[in-house]
């Protein structure tokens, strides 16, 4: 029974581009509750799997190099994405809505418990969810070359950008632009998932931290600024 729901969870093509759909229809009508389906395929697929994290992605690496690779990627996502590309998107779009969050704004406990939770349901359960198993069985699917991958990259960002709706317009795009340079980087290290993991972890944690000190917007509304009175 547990091989063949292995085979249908890791395998069947049309269950696999149904789970993906369902999971992203779920996301844009209610927000979060798409993950949370996509989470429960992904752990009874591990689960069939008789936990064979390799499948995932999720091999034994060497946490050092993980973590000093992580945090040069997620300082380069933040300057790219926070500081250059988001005050272009909300000069279009407007403001990303981050309202959801304004309980950790100096207060240091939820702030707190909000980065724990973070590094369990962000950091490892949509990376797990969205790139070790979505994008990677999509890839399978596409054939499994480097242009399938790609493509699944593509896929998935939108998936991920939609499930962030509830911050807008301009969240969906950031957020799936974001997404889209996690995917170049299990992309390129196929049979590392921890690698994007930590990158996911550490760039909340930057903008957690921001939020807490009430300064995220600091160096974007100034750039915003400088683009409405140029």
């Amino acid at each position: 029974m547990k091989q063949q729901i292995s085979d249908w969870l890791m395998t069947d093509r049309l269950l696999i581009i149904n789970l993906i759909a369902i999971s992203t229809i779920i996301s844009y009508f209610t927000g979060g509750l798409g993950y949370w389906f996509g989470l429960l395929a992904t752990l009874l697929a591990l689960w069939s799997t008789k936990f064979n994290w390799a499948d995932f992605g999720i091999t034994k690496q060497p946490w050092m190099q993980n973590i000093t690779y992580a945090i040069w990627y997620a300082l380069g996502i933040y300057v790219l994405v926070d500081i250059l590309v988001n005050p272009v998107i909300e000069y279009f779009f407007g403001i990303i809505d981050l309202s959801d969050l304004d309980a950790i704004r100096g207060n240091f406990s939820i702030y707190l418990i909000t980065v724990l939770a973070m590094w369990v349901i962000a950091a490892f359960g949509e990376e797990l969810v969205y790139r070790g198993y979505f994008m990677k069985r999509l890839a399978f699917i596409f054939g499994n070359s480097d242009k399938a991958w790609f493509l699944s990259a593509m896929v998935i960002s939108i998936i991920f950008g939609l499930a962030h709706l509830y911050q807008g317009m301009s969240g969906v795009i950031s957020t799936g632009i974001i997404s889209f340079i996690f995917c170049l980087i299990f992309f390129l290290n196929r049979k590392n998932l921890i690698l994007c993991m930590l990158v996911h972890g550490i760039y909340d944690v930057m903008g957690l931290t921001l939020i807490y000190l009430n300064k995220e917007r600091l160096i974007v509304d100034w750039i915003r600024h400088t683009l409405l009175n140029s």
